[in-house]
């Protein structure tokens, strides 16, 4: 039987996008691979950093999706809470009703 599979959603600020990339990338027990894509933060419970985010009004961000068994999901999460305390990473997870490649 095999695990279900999920969506591990990160979101954090912009600037830490290679340091992200980089660890991801390390990660190949775990991550096979990722998407990834610029995002705009908005809210009260999002830090806006600089000045240039406090005049545009929201943070810059990147949103990254990883598609993963939910094992591997949960290890993967320890790692990153371990590695990027302090930086204000947003994560949730999602079930994966299906995923495949069309070749």
């Amino acid at each position: 039987m095999t695990s279900m599979s999920v969506c591990l959603t990160l979101v954090l600020p912009r600037q830490l996008r290679d340091e992200l990339f980089d660890y991801l990338g390390e990660q190949t027990d775990l991550v096979r691979g990722f998407t990834a894509s610029d995002a705009a933060g908005y809210g009260t419970a999002v830090r806006l950093q600089s000045l240039a985010e406090r005049v545009k009004g929201h943070a810059d961000q990147v949103i990254v999706w990883i598609v993963l068994p939910r094992n591997d999901a949960e290890r993967l999460l320890d790692r990153v809470r371990a590695s990027f305390t302090g930086t204000n990473l947003v994560y949730w997870i999602l079930p994966v009703a299906e995923f495949g490649t069309v070749d």
